[in-house]
């Protein structure tokens, strides 16, 4: 349905049940971003969820190193300079000197960042001893996948303004890891203070940063509210206050952002896209984000743990009708895991072609001639790598059905979605990854290594130490023509084994108000609103305006 039958359906009841409470009303003064889901938690380290790092990684926090805008090259941040020895092993950070964290009602700082943060930051997830590691309950996830836990031998500080950070070995992706939105710095006063008060929980529950923005509060379901940060190193944010509401519904975002209740929305619905490209009064930003929406088997369930079925289900599906049912053309059919952007893509389109007689043989050959029945857990958020997973699920349950596979689609509000994902309960999932950097290992590790099954994150649960012998012989080199070999024969091992069947890479999108200067929408990572801001209304305009109260 496209945004004007939303409205013509809708308009009814926006007089009553459906209109804005007057609480959230239009922002004078700062940004009101509608969002798709809850944050799982305030601290980037704790998940892999893009909700949550939208809405924490660039706005509360910074990392030493980020990516420069093409995404081609790394930059300062927290760090003002780097140097590698001749092995590769070890890296010396040299910090900025001005950098202040962010005053609250909970916490005000006596110093500026130093490297006694950094170490705090890293000992926080690297040293099972430390006082703060047991405090996640959900471990340390991405840091676990791709290895850094066991990769880092010491940090320790120079001096105020040196860290050292010593590797068991060469890594080329060391610091484009560092780079991802994950690597935030927190500060250690903060942490010592809530250890004084026996509330170390609060580290993650109310955030101290040193990001263009500093936490007020959380209503779960409801919103979020940020101010801006004073005394940011980079300079203050252009909006006063940036505020999120919480709304699943893509139909209502997208109808809050046409009557004017939302600045910005994420993930505009797919079949209003052409509708939006041709409206004056919507800005639609796109990007090319490298991301793959995938379907995972549970390959430590039966029958999911037997290779024919997995290629058998692949073979059941029309990917190519799932393109244009749910994504509407604005995506790429996958071929890999990886996406074609990568210069370490490789593909074999036979692995997933659409076949069901083949499909039949495979399960009739794994002993299943009358089938069988799974589940088919639906992403219950909107993401730019899957707009409609519930909508994709019935399409897949009705192609399974023409085999003689009886698919149940299962749902759950996110938080607990991602929770019992974690601990393994699927049959099988529809998620996606979108990349947090350009290093192809950013697609492997975290995804579909061994380590990545104890962090929670390798939603196939498979682990096959060939694949992890690959990836290891890939990260070890910094030829790119080596890895390139080394990557390839792992997607060659993936398009045989079939522990997940890659979908599509999509496109990502957002829409805006008119009046919305300064917001650019980049390849990599979490949203960035610094910049944001609304252009200063007419006088008359301004009399009319409501303004957001706390």
């Amino acid at each position: 349905m496209s945004w004007r039958g939303i409205i013509a359906i809708v308009l009814g009841c926006c007089v009553s049940a459906c209109q804005p409470e007057p609480s959230h009303s239009r922002l004078q003064h700062g940004l009101l971003y509608c969002a798709e889901g809850n944050p799982e938690s305030f601290n980037p380290q704790l998940v892999t969820s893009g909700t949550t790092l939208d809405m924490t990684a660039n706005l509360l926090y910074d990392r030493l190193i980020e990516y420069s805008d093409d995404a081609q090259d790394y930059v300062p941040a927290l760090a003002t300079a780097w140097e590698v020895n001749e092995d590769s092993t070890e890296y010396v950070f040299t910090l900025r000197t001005d950098v202040e964290f962010h005053h609250t009602d909970y916490f005000t700082p006596t110093r500026t960042l130093n490297a006694h943060d950094v170490v705090f930051t890293f000992q926080r997830w690297l040293d099972p001893s430390h006082p703060f590691y047991a405090v996640s309950l959900t471990g340390y996830p991405f840091f676990t996948a791709v290895g850094l836990d066991s990769l880092i031998k010491d940090i320790r500080a120079l001096d105020d303004n040196q860290v050292l950070i010593r590797l068991d070995q060469p890594d080329s992706s060391f610091i484009a890891n560092l780079a991802t939105d994950f690597a935030v710095i927190l500060s250690a006063e903060y942490a010592q203070q809530l250890l004084q008060q026996d509330r170390r929980s609060a580290l993650d529950t109310q955030p101290i940063g040193s990001g263009p923005f500093k936490f007020q509060s959380f209503r779960k379901d409801v919103s979020l509210n940020y101010q801006r940060h004073p005394h940011y190193w980079r300079g203050v944010a252009e909006s006063e206050r940036l505020v999120f509401r919480l709304i699943p519904s893509d139909h209502k975002r997208m109808l809050m952002l046409l009557t004017g209740d939302c600045d910005m929305i994420p993930y505009p619905p797919a079949r209003d896209l052409n509708d939006l490209e041709q409206r004056d009064d919507i800005n639609l930003y796109s990007t090319v984000s490298p991301n793959t929406a995938f379907w995972a088997f549970n390959t430590e369930k039966p029958p999911f743990d037997d290779v024919r079925v997995r290629q058998a289900l692949a073979h059941a599906i029309n990917r190519e009708a799932i393109l244009e049912a749910v994504y509407f053309g604005h995506a790429a059919l996958a071929q890999s895991i990886l996406p074609s952007t990568s210069w370490a893509h490789f593909e074999d389109p036979e692995a997933y072609a659409y076949d069901p007689e083949a499909a039949r043989e495979l399960l009739a050959d794994a002993g299943l001639h009358q089938g069988f029945s799974m589940d088919i857990w639906a992403l219950p958020v909107q993401r730019a790598y899957n707009p409609n997973a519930r909508k994709m699920a019935e399409l897949m349950q009705a192609d399974l059905a023409a085999i003689g596979v009886r698919a149940n689609i299962v749902s759950f509000e996110w938080s607990t979605f991602r929770r019992r994902l974690a601990e393994g309960t699927h049959d099988s999932v529809l998620i996606g990854w979108s990349g947090d950097n350009p290093d192809p290992d950013n697609f492997f590790r975290p995804l579909l290594s061994c380590a990545a099954v104890l962090s929670g994150s390798n939603r196939a649960r498979w682990c096959e130490p060939e694949f992890d012998r690959l990836v290891l012989q890939a990260i070890r080199t910094s030829a790119q023509e080596q890895r390139q070999g080394y990557y390839q024969q792992a997607q060659q091992l993936l398009n045989d084994q079939v522990p997940l069947v890659p979908l599509v890479h999509s496109m990502r999108y957002h829409a805006t108000q008119p009046n919305i200067q300064g917001f650019e929408l980049h390849p990599y990572g979490g949203i960035q609103l610094h910049q944001v801001h609304k252009r200063a209304p007419d006088i008359d305009d301004a009399e009319d305006a409501e303004v957001l109260q706390p």
